[in-house]
């Protein structure tokens, strides 16, 4: 059960679960905005388009679902996995690559100008 707990906690299986969530709700803003879009243009350029003509109010429910998904995912999914993790690995924190890269210059900077000169 530990090996379990450790890789649903890991954070990169939550991570892309909650990207793909997310990115497939704004797909539906992004389509259905296009698809308004192209409803306004005059019939001599969207025959050329084989795209239903939709209201604008579709573009604002896509947005406003895309909203409400947004708040779900974080407070019930994103929120709980945090409290979580920190619950049972408070020590793990993780520095970002730039900053571990960082730290290594800083680290060969102080060492070649504390080297002897030969």
């Amino acid at each position: 059960m530990t090996g379990f707990k450790k890789f649903i906690l890991r954070g990169n299986l939550v991570e892309l679960a909650v990207a793909v969530i997310m990115s497939l709700a704004f797909l539906a803003v992004v389509t259905t905005f296009t698809e308004w879009l192209t409803g306004l243009m005059p019939e001599s350029v969207t025959e050329y388009f084989s795209t239903k003509e939709q209201s604008f109010g579709a573009f604002l429910n896509a947005t406003v679902a895309f909203l409400i998904t947004g708040v779900v995912v974080y407070f019930f999914v994103v929120l709980p996995y945090t409290k979580t993790r920190e619950r049972y690995f408070p020590g793990e924190k993780l520095k970002p690559d730039d900053i571990l890269l960082l730290e290594e210059i800083r680290d060969l900077l102080h060492a070649q100008n504390n080297r002897p000169l030969a």
